[in-house]
């Protein structure tokens, strides 16, 4: 069985007071209250990979925290061939609208790798949440268990391929309950759901405060120059991030204002399409010498944080979204940020008020000149963004959401 590697001395020493100057007495008195029906239960979050993308970076804080409390937190991770991941990803292609060729063949490698990864599953836990489509299938192990299983949607399912939802669904129908992001994203299966929108750790390397040294130490050996600005978008190399509708804006805003354009990511270990993305984006900006494009690896949490620090202006340029938490990110460094409005950037960006929303390549052009000619006003929303995030998307607040759910199954099954 493949483990959650343990958390660093920083992480392990991290406790809900760590945060206490970041959220009220009250909320933390809140959070141990709502903690103590709780001690002892075991929870074991299940998803594909323990690297790269959102969820396993919202596991890497939430794991430690959990244990802090009298949680018995874990957390596992599939064992699966580059094949299961390929069919995985056209599943995740297929939530966000994408036409695939949905075959036989994808229906059993998916199943014959979760069979396999049946012995993943702790039979004693009171809780086993199920991240995504890849792990969904292990519902079969649930008969005769006492647990509560919940499968966890991070992804836009509004949208989703009939035949591929067809299929899932039969999986997630068994599960105890179902979270999803956003209201509109629910399914509406007959079991218990849940809304809860995930969360940065603000203590982590990715979005702690940085020194003058560290962050010049960081630009320095990504050959990063700060002699003129620069627009930064740090996402996997994934076709939904839409980089290439971003390096036609820049292109455009680079004819009337002299500043540089970085893309910042990498690939996550179950998405095989990243690095065809990555070199297509390489390709295209070949002859720009004023566009970067870097591969970072999935735990260059420093360098992310001092690139979004030192950006003078952040874009998340995705045709769909989960939710979005590079978005979040950026915010609680105080940054402007322009995005499109898609997913659960819009509990984020308040156009206006927390950042920018731009639809075509014209308005995202539009969007960017304006904040780099009004260092002022990309201030004013930057700080308005940061607030925004310290009430609604920190760890201490996702935990107390996790918390009011978790005592909700139970009292039910009282």
């Amino acid at each position: 069985m493949v483990q959650f590697n343990p958390p660093s001395p920083r992480e392990r020493s991290r406790t809900l007071a760590s945060y206490q100057n970041l959220v009220s007495p009250e909320q933390l008195v809140n959070i141990e209250k709502l903690a103590k029906p709780l001690q002892n239960k075991t929870i074991q979050h299940i998803n594909s990979t323990f690297v790269g993308g959102g969820v396993a970076e919202i596991l890497q804080s939430l794991i430690p925290l959990m244990k802090s409390i009298g949680l018995q937190a874990q957390w596992d991770v599939l064992t699966a061939q580059s094949d299961f991941f390929e069919v995985t990803k056209a599943f995740h292609n297929a939530f966000h609208g994408e036409k695939i060729h949905f075959r036989e063949e994808m229906i059993k490698i998916y199943n014959d790798t979760l069979q396999r990864n049946l012995s993943i599953i702790d039979k004693n836990a009171d809780f086993v949440i199920l991240h995504d489509q890849q792990p969904l299938g292990l519902v079969n192990a649930k008969k005769g268990q006492k647990g509560h299983w919940i499968w966890y949607c991070h992804i836009d399912p509004i949208d989703v391929d009939p035949r591929v939802w067809n299929f899932l669904s039969h999986y997630a129908r068994q599960c105890d309950a179902a979270i999803y992001h956003l209201d509109d994203y629910a399914k509406h299966l007959p079991h218990k759901q849940f809304i809860l929108p995930p969360a940065i750790d603000p203590l982590s390397d990715k979005n702690r405060e940085v020194t003058s040294e560290e962050s010049e130490k960081v630009l320095q050996s990504l050959g990063i120059s700060t002699d003129r600005p620069y627009v930064l978008q740090v996402s996997r190399y994934d076709r939904l991030k839409n980089p290439f509708g971003l390096v036609h804006a820049y292109l455009e805003l680079l004819k009337v204002f002299p500043c540089d354009l970085i893309f910042a990511g990498g690939a996550a270990d179950d998405d095989p399409e990243g690095l065809e993305v990555y070199n297509e984006l390489k390709e295209l900006t070949k002859d720009h010498s004023t566009i970067q494009v870097l591969n970072l690896s999935p735990t260059s949490h420093l360098e992310i944080n001092v690139l979004q620090r030192s950006a003078a202006v952040v874009v998340q340029n995705s045709s769909r979204e989960g939710f979005g938490l590079t978005v979040t990110e950026a915010m609680w460094k105080g940054k402007a940020v322009v995005s499109t409005p898609v997913g659960g950037i819009r509990m984020q960006v308040i156009p206006g008020k927390t950042g920018l929303m731009a639809s075509s390549v014209q308005e995202l052009t539009q969007a960017l000149l304006e904040l780099l000619q009004n260092p002022s006003l990309a201030q004013q929303l930057g700080q308005q963004a940061k607030e925004h995030v310290r009430q609604n998307f920190i760890t201490p607040v996702y935990l107390q959401r996790w918390l009011e759910l978790m005592n909700d199954l139970e009292n039910k099954k009282a």
